[in-house]
């Protein structure tokens, strides 16, 4: 069974260099927009103020994800025992790996608590593999999401079913992949006891947990919350009525901004619904790549798995997602 490498943890505080530059560039692009504008109060620019607006609604949006997440992951790492997850899922990590994926519907919240929950899972001795398809799965296949997406598209269950269809085969391919190709190197999870020790307070135990991956993944969320605010103001609208007209364009074009708007799952439905000018494949991709793959994602996983783990699963996620998608689509719409 393939293990994280665990790596030293940050002092208390510390910030890495990654976070810092990534924060500083957005509010310096920010600031470069409204000063080369001829804006002397730059504080007070609209574009600055509705690069806040975006940057408090997303953190915000996303936040009570992540408390949920990182309770649930305090909860597990406490209270349930290590044997229990040899019972739930199939010794055998290539079975495992669907089940894992499929039990992602039973978690009714968004990418940015599946994040700390696969982590505990690995921490607890589940096969990577099978972590990272429930990674995926959850925040794509969760009854909510589905229901949000019927709602946003009245009358076309064919959209829901193809999106359920193509989050699932996603999830299991890139696990299957990672059994295939992944390596535990990879893979640099801040070091912490995992497991109830005899003679300790489970509750205590739990505290210290959600404390630990609570802060540690909060900051990743509030910079991929800036990044993704940043591309919000200064790509101008007009830019989607032509991509909207290009076959072969719009379902890159709407991967790649399903990525960076960085939507919250539950909602993701009715922005699809809303972009009337593109085809169904290409509103389904959006659909099935942004709960994914979008960059307060990658940066929640930076902050858990390590940025090395981070760049390689979210580039193959993506390509992998685009084309479950579009086969998808050609077969159900």
């Amino acid at each position: 069974m393939t293990r994280a490498a665990p790596a030293p943890e940050r002092p208390r505080g510390a910030i890495p260099l990654s976070l810092a530059l990534m924060g500083a560039l957005s509010v310096a692009l920010l600031v470069g927009l409204a000063l080369t504008t001829g804006a002397t109060d730059w504080p007070a620019h609209p574009g600055f103020r509705a690069w806040q607006t975006i940057c408090v609604a997303l953190t915000v949006q996303a936040l009570p994800f992540l408390l949920l997440g990182t309770a649930v992951s305090g909860a597990v790492n406490a209270f349930v025992p290590a044997r229990a997850f040899e019972r739930l899922l199939p010794r055998n990590p290539v079975l495992a790996v669907p089940v894992a994926g499929a039990a992602g519907v039973v978690l009714p919240g968004c990418e940015c608590a599946s994040v700390p929950v696969a982590g505990s899972l690995i921490r607890r001795g589940v096969t990577p593999a099978a972590a990272f398809a429930f990674l995926l799965s959850a925040p794509a296949i969760n009854p909510v999401v589905l229901v949000s997406t019927a709602v946003a598209f009245p009358g076309r269950p064919d959209m829901v079913a193809a999106r359920l269809v193509a989050s699932l085969t996603t999830a299991a391919v890139m696990g299957w992949l990672w059994l295939a190709r992944g390596r535990s190197a990879w893979l640099t999870m801040p070091a912490r006891h995992t497991g109830h020790r005899a003679g300790h307070s489970r509750w205590e135990e739990f505290r210290t947990g959600f404390q630990h991956d609570f802060l540690h993944a909060a900051g990743f969320l509030v910079v991929g919350a800036m990044a993704a605010a940043t591309f919000n103001v200064l790509v101008p609208r007009s830019v989607l009525g032509t991509f909207a007209g290009s076959p072969w364009l719009a379902v890159p074009f709407l991967a790649g901004l399903a990525i960076v708007l960085s939507v919250c799952s539950e909602a993701d439905a009715f922005v699809a619904a809303s972009l009337t000018g593109f085809s169904a494949t290409a509103r389904l991709t959006f659909m099935v790549v942004g709960p994914m793959v979008d960059l307060k994602l990658i940066a929640l996983q930076a902050g858990v798995f390590g940025r090395a783990f981070a760049v390689r699963f979210s580039a193959a996620t993506a390509v992998v997602a685009v084309m479950c998608a579009c086969l998808t689509g050609w077969w159900l719409l």
